[in-house]
């Protein structure tokens, strides 16, 4: 989204889908879990919904961004394993599931030299990015059930490219980023946007994420990545 001019107010929303393979492993005072090997989490496609607000005069811009993210899975294992304070036994089918929504708000500036430098062709975004997580994990096998949730709430840096191609067609890509007492959070994101009309558009991307936190007992090492698709307005 290109900076407006002084006084205005610019707004873009966008709703897809982004359908994401995933990596990596889960512990929670216990054994450290496989979410593809151990747990069997399936794929599925996910809702992604976003807004970003232009603001005048030196108010910094907004960025809102819903990801929701739920996998579930069944497995059988051939030995016992702890998760929590719960032992699962080997050789019953238990059920697993992973919930680990996240939301952004981001406040940034746009890089008036760049764009103004580049005849409106380039414009680059710099801010600030907080993130909640919202996670929530449990696994159950018969009578038993063992789970786990809480809140995260992450700075992250922030930057955001685009690059104007044609009146209908410009490419984007943006960065959110942490790294602290070995915990890292990154989130990169690509699309190209097709206007089809003035003020409407349709995008399709790859959405890049990696996760490593130790928090509240829970160790998450894991990183999702896929194909994204959109549609939107903007003015």
């Amino acid at each position: 989204m290109f900076s407006r001019q002084s006084g205005a107010v610019g707004l873009e929303a966008a709703i897809g889908v982004s359908y994401q393979d995933f990596q990596g492993g889960l512990v929670y005072k216990g054994d450290s879990l496989d979410l593809n090997n151990d747990l069997r989490f399936n794929r599925a496609a996910q809702f992604i919904g976003r807004v970003k607000i232009d603001m005048p005069l030196i108010i910094p811009n907004l960025y809102l961004m819903a990801t929701p993210l739920r996998f579930d899975g069944t497995a059988t294992h051939n030995l016992s394993f702890k998760f929590g304070d719960q032992t699962f036994n080997a050789g019953i089918p238990f059920s697993s599931t992973l919930k680990l929504d996240h939301y952004d708000l981001g406040f940034y500036y746009g890089l008036l030299f760049v764009k103004q430098a580049t005849l409106g062709l380039i414009n680059i975004d710099a801010g600030l990015n907080i993130r909640v997580f919202d996670l929530k994990t449990e696994i159950t096998q018969i009578a038993k059930l063992e789970s786990k949730s809480f809140n995260l709430i992450v700075p992250m840096a922030y930057l955001g490219l685009q690059v104007k191609l044609t009146s209908s067609f410009s490419l984007e890509g943006e960065f959110r980023g942490l790294v602290y007492n070995g915990n890292h959070y990154y989130d990169l994101i690509g699309r190209v946007k097709y206007y089809f009309i003035k003020l409407a558009f349709v995008s399709a991307g790859y959405r890049h994420e990696e996760i490593s936190m130790d928090q509240s007992d829970i160790k998450l090492n894991v990183r999702f990545s896929g194909p994204l698709v959109e549609v939107g307005f903007q003015f």
